[in-house]
């Protein structure tokens, strides 16, 4: 017989190879061993050395019991007790994560926000247009599958979110929230960054109309001291160790502008790869579902925010000369205040505003008001930063629509909350005390809606919106306007012939913020006002 062999003994294998009591090649990351059997190995995973110990352990008392499951509770089990300690060392570990997010161990907790949003979340945002839902349910979540890693968080994250609106206290739901909407960002302004393209136009789309359902739910979340500037200054551009204007002291309402600048990268994703959406039969049907623009751009009290505009002419020939004076957000150098581009822009900016809030007052059940954030022009969102006083009735009209939506879950107390916060700058010191008696009248309305209650069968608890306002109270009937634009809308076509008109016009297109610019934007963002919070 011939003599053995002599062989180096591995004194530094992987730990699963010790259990098994087999030579490991010791090779990094991942022993030969693990390799051919498609398991993980402890020196590519150290976090799993605690399972094998206990899997070892396991193996050598029979007595121990099994572990079990309980489905059908809605807490998640903790990551001891998803151990592999009940199965053999030789299985196989399940497919990767959907999410490079989540973290070992909780594969379970992704797959119960999954489920959760194919199930209900996604049901939340067709409340208005049913035949969108296969799209959000099914077409979405296989663009994700398909290597789309933002679009796969941004799933989950709003996933996350309303199962956060469930059960507030869910630490780990809370958690959850925060990691996949910070990744969700990353990823996106990652993407946004390395160009569009027509393999990752839709994708882009449908993760930034997801990021803009993420900012107005992280709102909802806010409590009412995170509203202050002094508590929360997400929006604030200005740099470090510079001062605020002298009227905004700490404890005063800040305006939710990463909600606006969500909004606005939609739009400003479609104007950037409008060439490839509009062929997207997926986007396309999305874009028709929703209603169609009719905008009346008459300034006289006809129409029932026209009021809004009295004396803008005035105040254009002499502008104010005490404003907030912090940077706006857009890197583009503005106009001089008094040179006619400007006048004429801020005019604009006005008037546009104003059709928008007349539209989506008479069809408000219809989705119509998450237009105004989307579509009003750079140019309105930066009179919003001035504090200029028209700016802000606006605004509080604006969220006063959203009172048609109440009880949406992400938009939920919404209306009241928002529009008490722009009015108590009037009523402060933040404008002088004549601010509050010259615009009351133009923000009567929108406090009375703010603080109209319906009775107990007032709003569905399916949170699908609700019964409507009464016309006496709303000033105009819902569903008869609804007629009366729908017969108007056969002669003007759908949304879809709106984008691609205003595709073709340069000044449409100005007003529109970049993709630089809301990559800027979404950049800021992260680990302020949206995606805050550790993993």
């Amino acid at each position: 017989m011939p003599p053995r062999r002599s062989h180096k003994k591995s004194r530094a294998g992987c730990r699963r190879c010790k259990a098994r009591k087999i030579k490991c090649d010791e090779v990094h990351p991942r022993c030969g061993n693990c390799v051919k059997h498609g398991v993980a190995c402890d020196f590519e995973h150290p976090e799993i050395l605690a399972d094998l110990q206990a899997a070892a352990a396991a193996a050598q008392t029979p007595s121990t019991p099994a572990t079990t499951i309980n489905f059908g509770s809605p807490i998640v089990p903790s990551a001891g007790s998803l151990s592999i300690a009940s199965a053999p060392l030789t299985r196989s570990l399940p497919a990767p994560p959907m999410s490079s997010t989540t973290a070992p161990g909780h594969r379970l907790l992704e797959l119960k926000l999954m489920h959760h949003y194919t199930v209900m979340t996604c049901k939340t945002f067709t409340f208005t247009a049913p035949v969108t839902e296969d799209i959000w349910k099914i077409t979405v979540p296989n663009l994700a599958f398909s290597g789309s890693q933002h679009l796969a968080d941004s799933i989950l994250a709003v996933a996350a979110l309303h199962l956060r609106s469930i059960n507030p206290n869910d630490k780990e739901i809370v958690r959850a929230s925060h990691a996949y909407m910070a990744a969700s960002l990353e990823e996106y302004s990652a993407t946004l960054n390395q160009g569009i393209n027509h393999t990752n136009a839709e994708a882009l789309f449908l993760t930034a109309a997801l990021i803009a359902f993420q900012s107005t739910a992280t709102r909802v979340f806010m409590k009412d001291e995170g509203l202050s500037i002094g508590a929360s200054s997400s929006h604030d551009p200005k740099p470090r160790g510079s001062h605020h204007h002298p009227h905004q002291q700490p404890g005063c309402y800040a305006i939710p502008f990463t909600w606006f600048h969500s909004f606005q990268g939609v739009k400003a994703i479609t104007a950037a790869s409008w060439q490839y959406l509009r062929v997207s039969p997926v986007v396309t049907q999305v874009i028709n579902s929703q209603a169609a623009l009719q905008l009346d751009f008459r300034t006289g009290p006809e129409t029932f925010f026209g009021h809004l505009l009295e004396g803008l002419e005035e105040e254009l020939a002499n502008p104010p000369t005490s404003l907030d004076t912090r940077v706006p957000l857009t890197s583009r150098p503005l106009p001089l205040p008094n040179s006619p581009d400007h006048i004429s822009t801020t005019r604009q900016a006005y008037q546009h505003a104003v059709a928008v809030l007349n539209w989506a007052h008479k069809i408000p059940h219809k989705g119509a008001p998450l237009a105004f954030p989307a579509t009003v022009s750079k140019r309105f969102i930066e009179l919003l930063e001035e504090r200029r006083p028209r700016a802000l009735a606006i605004l509080a009209c604006f969220f006063a629509l959203l009172k048609s939506l109440d009880g949406v879950w992400w938009l939920q107390g919404m209306a009241r909350r928002e529009v008490l916060g722009v009015v108590s700058l009037f009523n402060s010191d933040f404008f002088g005390p004549d601010a509050y008696r010259k615009w009351w009248p133009h923000l009567e309305w929108a406090m009375r809606i703010a603080l109209y209650e319906p009775g107990r069968d007032g709003m569905n608890e399916g949170g699908t919106g609700g019964m409507p306002i009464p016309p006496e109270i709303w000033g105009s009937d819902w569903y008869a306007e609804e007629r009366a634009l729908a017969e108007q809308g056969r002669e003007q076509g759908d949304y879809f012939g709106h984008i691609e008109l205003l595709s073709q016009m340069s000044s449409a297109v100005n007003s529109i913020p970049t993709v630089p610019e809301y990559a800027a934007m979404m950049a800021g963002a992260r680990g302020m006002g949206m995606g805050g919070g550790g993993r």
